[in-house]
C-alpha cells in the first residue's frame, strides 16, 4: 500500500511506538496527527517532528471521541489512514489481586475504545480512494503472559476482532486492515516488565513500514515471528516459553 502523501491519524502517538511510526510517516509527506491523552506532550512530540499536529483526547471517554471525529471531519476531511496505538497494562497474577477492575479499564482501552473509534471513522475511510486500519496488538495476542494477564485477553479480544474486521471490509470497500503484533519494546510503558530487555520503538516503526507497503497484513515484528511459528508447533511449549519462572 502507497504510504505518502496521505492523512493518517495515530493514538497514543506522543511517546514510544506510536510516536516512532508518526517521526518515519511524517518523513514521508504524509499530515499527521497524534492523539493521547496529554496535552503538553502532544505539544512537545508534535514540536519534534514536521507535518505532525495533535489533538488531546481520551479515547475511552464518548465525548472526548465524538470532539476528535468533529475535529477530523472538519480539518482533515482526507483522513485515509487510523493507527490505534494507544494502550493501558496492568502487571500482577491473578492468584494475589482482584482482576475485574484491571481487566475492564484494560478492555476498554485495549479493545472497546478501538472498535467505536473505527464505527465513527469508517465511512470517511470508505470515502478515500485507498484506506487502511491498523490496530496495534502484541505478541501476547498468541498466547498470555501470566504477569499481565487481562492485558494478554485485551489483545486476544482485539486480534480476534481485527481478523473478522478484515474478512468483512474486504469483501465491500477499499479499506484495507493491519495488525501490527510488536514483542518486548524498550518504552515507558513496558518499563515495569523489562522494556529496557525490549527492541528499540524505532526498530517497530521501520519494520512496519516495509510491511504495510507490502500489503502483509498481519505484521510481526522481532521476536513475534519465532514465537508465532514456535505456537503452531506446540502451543503449549510456546506457552511456557514465554512463561518462563523467573
Amino acid at each position: 500500500m502507497n504510504i505518502t502523501n496521505k492523512t493518517i491519524l495515530i493514538t497514543g502517538g506522543g511517546s514510544g511506538i506510536g510516536f516512532a511510526i508518526a517521526k518515519l510517516l511524517s518523513e514521508k509527506n504524509n499530515q499527521v496527527i497524534i492523539t493521547g491523552r496529554t496535552e503538553s506532550k502532544l505539544k512537545e512530540a508534535a514540536a519534534k517532528l514536521t507535518n505532525v499536529s495533535y489533538f488531546a483526547t481520551d479515547v475511552t471517554k464518548a465525548d472526548d471521541v465524538n470532539k476528535l471525529v468533529a475535529y477530523l471531519q472538519q480539518n482533515h476531511p482526507d483522513l485515509s489512514v487510523v493507527i490505534n496505538n494507544a494502550g493501558q497494562a496492568f502487571i500482577y497474577e491473578l492468584d494475589n489481586a482482584p482482576a475485574f477492575e484491571n481487566a475492564a479499564a484494560e478492555i476498554d482501552t485495549n479493545y472497546l475504545s478501538i472498535i467505536r473509534l473505527i464505527d465513527k471513522l469508517l465511512p470517511a475511510l470508505k470515502a478515500q480512494p485507498e484506506a487502511a486500519i491498523v490496530n496495534v496488538t502484541s505478541v501476547l495476542a498468541i498466547a498470555p503472559s501470566h504477569d499481565v494477564p487481562t492485558y494478554s485477553a485485551s489483545k486476544a479480544a482485539l486480534h480476534s476482532y481485527t481478523q473478522a474486521l478484515r474478512y468483512s471490509l474486504e469483501k465491500e470497500s477499499n479499506v484495507k486492515v493491519f495488525e501490527l503484533l510488536p514483542p518486548l519494546v524498550d518504552t515507558d510503558f513496558s518499563a515495569e516488565i523489562g522494556g529496557s530487555n525490549g527492541i528499540p520503538p524505532k526498530q517497530v516503526a521501520e519494520e512496519f513500514l516495509q510491511a504495510f507497503e507490502a500489503n502483509t497484513f498481519e505484521i510481526h515484528v522481532g521476536f513475534t515471528a519465532q514465537f508465532h511459528e514456535a505456537y503452531l508447533k506446540s502451543p503449549a511449549d510456546a506457552f511456557a516459553m514465554l512463561n518462563a519462572r523467573r
